[in-house]
């Protein structure tokens, strides 16, 4: 178990300032979700982007629901063991992750959507 810890205002700055750059420079696969969930194009539901949660930035957030949806590129090969102490630490703090490859976003964002939904409509 992993004891979260506040951040300070400089951190948390820098974050913002972070999510900020990564907003006007999403990779294929992040263009194309938000294409659909941006402006409440799914369901109603709105989401946020590249939003700073903690001490990390998760690529899709719905606040309400504390719901956040990551999409998993290459880089993610090479930081498994960050990847999941990130999950650990997300998941105490009582959020739910949905992720998918960039492979299914890009290839059947149907299926993507549909997964996004039925877990927002079960809460």
């Amino acid at each position: 178990m992993h004891e979260v810890e506040q951040i300070s205002r400089a951190t948390r700055a820098r974050l913002i300032e972070a999510a900020r750059e990564m907003r006007q420079y999403p990779t294929k696969a992040e263009a194309t979700l938000w294409e659909v969930l941006r402006r409440k194009q799914l369901d109603g539901f709105r989401f946020r982007r590249q939003q700073v949660v903690h001490t990390f930035i998760v690529d899709f957030y719905r606040p309400e629901a504390k719901l956040v949806v990551e999409i998993d590129g290459g880089i993610h090969l090479t930081q498994v063991e960050y990847d999941a102490f990130r999950e650990d630490v997300l998941v105490q703090m009582g959020y739910t992750i949905l992720r998918f490859s960039n492979k299914q976003v890009l290839g059947k964002i149907s299926l993507v959507l549909e997964e996004i939904r039925r877990n927002l409509l079960s809460r």
